[in-house]
């Protein structure tokens, strides 16, 4: 009788606990999982769990964050989204799987890239608030988990760039949306050189919405999730928000900036820094002339379209960017020489600006066979 007992209130117990959060179960489960689902109060959270990788995004990670990003939206009020280990947001895209994975034949990095930008379209396009909490490292992949959500919140550790040029890539996940929007040339600065930004200045260069102190951040996830509408998240987002009082960073050369990036070639550009002939003109040219020729021209262009379509427009642009970039050896080439045997002398081919060819150029941003599309509607 009285093992019935126990086991009665041990199952009472477990109801009660249950109640209390509905995720327990879940996430017991799935303690050991790359990303990680919640549900409290009806609401979604999502962490980032690869905090050795810097939460850096893989196929695993994207395959699991589709369908349940499509089936939140309709079940849930609102998604926080953050990362774990307190050092990294989201690190970018795990570009050397891509290329270990291309180098055996193997269509991965396709399928990584096409379920990557259709979550970006998903977070630009969403029906419910999406919240990313953007402390740490918050580069490539993972601030397209980020720029295109209403509510983007920095902290002091957070630290931004776009370093695509530097791996023979380009700006991807939405950046040709996002990037042209910033003020002046400063997104099409960034995208070049992948100049990171950090703490406050991510909030001053338009990239983040707030900026709280990293010590309240679970006070601030607490909250929000005690929030019932978009009125108590600005509410609850104004009343942690901290003033940082230093000026921008980049204030002191955004003339310059505005000026030397204002060319319509890449050559240009490099004149008006050589023209220029300051200490930060001189640094800037040295940046760029370490990046692929061929990812500064197809960048330049990628902004120059993305600044005149629509999320969704850019995102379909942009893989077929990197089906073409998959296709040709400079993207191998940057994560081998970065990344891989880390001796940071890649051999770029097209090795100069002035022999990366229009006809080159324009070949990235062709058409794919009708079945190999990006299509947002899956």
């Amino acid at each position: 009788m009285m093992a019935c007992r126990n086991l009665f209130l041990t199952s009472k117990l477990s109801k009660q606990l249950l109640s209390n959060r509905s995720s327990i179960f879940y996430r017991a489960m799935s303690t050991e999982s790359d990303v990680l689902f919640e549900d409290v109060k009806g609401k979604g959270v999502i962490t980032f769990n690869r905090p050795k990788a810097l939460n850096a995004l893989n196929l695993s990670m994207v395959e699991k964050l589709l369908p349940t990003l499509q089936k939140w939206e309709k079940e849930k009020s609102m998604v926080v989204v953050k990362g774990a280990g307190g050092k990294s947001f989201c690190a970018g895209g795990d570009v050397r799987a891509v290329t270990e994975a291309g180098l055996r034949g193997e269509r991965y990095g396709y399928d990584f890239f096409k379920k990557e930008y259709i979550i970006n379209g998903i977070i630009g396009t969403y029906g419910i608030p999406y919240i990313a909490l953007i402390d740490g490292i918050v580069m490539g992949g993972g601030v397209g988990m980020s720029v295109h959500a209403p509510y983007r919140v920095a902290t002091e550790r957070t630290l931004f760039a776009m370093p695509e040029t530097a791996i023979g890539l380009f700006p991807d996940v939405g950046g040709s949306h996002f990037l042209p929007r910033l003020g002046g040339k400063l997104g099409l600065y960034l995208a070049l050189t992948g100049v990171r930004l950090r703490g406050a200045d991510v909030l001053k260069a338009g990239i983040a919405t707030h900026y709280v102190d990293s010590s309240n951040l679970e006070n601030v996830e607490k909250a929000l999730l005690d929030c019932s509408n978009v009125q108590d998240i600005d509410k609850v987002l104004k009343g942690f928000s901290v003033v940082d009082n230093n000026e921008f960073s980049l204030k002191s050369v955004m003339e310059k900036i505005n000026t030397c990036f204002n060319g319509s070639t890449v050559e240009q550009i490099c004149s008006n820094l050589e023209k220029d002939g300051s200490s930060w003109a001189q640094e800037t040219l040295k940046l760029l002339n370490h990046m692929s020729p061929t990812s500064l021209k197809i960048t330049l262009e990628q902004l120059n379209m993305g600044s005149k379509m629509n999320l969704l427009e850019c995102l379909q642009m942009e893989y077929r960017m990197a089906v073409n970039c998959l296709n040709n050896k400079d993207f191998y080439e940057g994560v081998r020489a970065l990344l891989i045997d880390k001796d940071k002398s890649p051999k770029w081919n097209p090795a100069t600006i002035s022999e990366v060819s229009d006809k080159l150029v324009q070949s990235h941003f062709s058409k794919l066979p009708e079945d190999e599309e990006l299509k947002h509607k899956l």
